[in-house]
C-alpha cells in the first residue's frame, strides 16, 4: 500500500477500543455483519425504470449471503416480462453483492435489486424477527394457490366511467350495475385455478364454471356489462 509523504511524517496515535459494527436483526438473531456470508433474510421491494413507465416487485430469499430464491413480478412494459425471465435465471446462486453489480436486463429490476440490497444489509427484511427465517419457497406465498401475481387493473374515462379488468381474485368478466348505473359488484375467473383444472383433465367449460366467482351485490344487479366490450 502506498502512503503520501505527508502521512508518513505524521506521528502515530493509538486507536481506541473497537467493538465492531452495530448488530442487525436477521431471522430471529442479532448479527454483527462483517462479510456477505453474514447476511440472511427474505424481503420484498419495488423498482422503476428511468422514464417511470414500468415497475418491478422483487422478492429475494437470502441465506448466508447467497440468493436462494427469487420472485420477479413486472408490470407496465411488454419487454419487461422477458427481462424478468432472464433476471430470475441470473439472480439465484449469486451473492447479494454480485447481484447488486450485475445487469439484470431491465432498469426497473436493477432498481428493485438496489432497494432490496439496502433493506437486507440494514436488517430491514420481512423475516428479521422470524426465528430461522422463511424456508426456500416462501416467496411463492405472495402468489397464492393459483401462482399468479396479485394484480389490480382498472380503466376509466370521464365520459363512460370505470371498467374493472382484473382484481386480486382474478380476471373480471362482468360488472354489476344498479338502477343508477353505479358499480355494485363483479364476476371474475381465477385463471390460475382454471388452468390447473384443465391441465388435470377437466373440460374448459367446466373449469371455467367451477372457477368463476362473484363479489359484492352481484345478484341485485339491474344491468350487467362486459368491461372489455361495453
Amino acid at each position: 500500500m502506498e502512503y503520501s509523504q505527508e502521512v508518513l511524517k505524521m506521528c502515530t496515535v493509538g486507536k481506541g477500543a473497537y467493538h465492531g459494527p452495530a448488530a442487525i436483526p436477521e431471522e430471529g438473531k442479532w448479527v454483527q455483519a462483517k462479510e456477505i456470508k453474514d447476511i440472511s433474510g427474505l424481503t420484498h421491494g419495488i423498482g422503476w425504470c428511468a422514464p417511470q413507465q414500468g415497475a418491478c416487485k422483487l422478492t429475494l430469499n437470502v441465506k448466508n449471503g447467497i440468493i436462494e430464491e427469487a420472485l420477479v413480478e413486472t408490470i407496465g412494459c411488454s419487454g419487461m416480462t422477458h427481462s424478468a425471465a432472464m433476471a430470475a435465471e441470473i439472480l439465484t446462486g449469486k451473492t447479494i453483492l454480485e447481484a447488486l453489480n450485475t445487469d439484470l436486463v431491465c432498469d426497473a429490476i436493477n432498481t428493485a435489486m438496489r432497494e432490496l440490497f439496502l433493506q437486507i444489509v440494514y436488517g430491514r427484511t420481512q423475516s428479521a424477527f422470524s426465528e430461522g427465517g422463511l424456508p426456500i419457497g416462501g416467496g411463492l406465498e405472495d402468489l397464492g394457490k393459483g401462482l399468479r401475481s396479485q394484480v389490480g387493473t382498472m380503466y376509466s374515462t370521464k365520459l363512460k366511467g370505470v371498467r374493472y379488468l382484473e382484481m386480486a381474485e382474478g380476471y373480471v368478466t362482468k360488472i354489476a350495475l344498479d338502477a343508477d348505473d353505479f358499480v355494485i359488484g363483479y364476476e371474475f375467473v381465477n385463471l390460475g385455478k382454471m388452468m390447473a383444472a384443465i391441465k388435470g383433465g377437466m373440460s374448459a367449460n367446466e373449469a371455467l364454471e367451477k372457477n368463476t366467482g362473484r363479489y359484492g351485490r352481484f345478484a341485485d344487479a339491474v344491468k350487467v356489462i362486459d368491461p372489455r366490450q361495453e
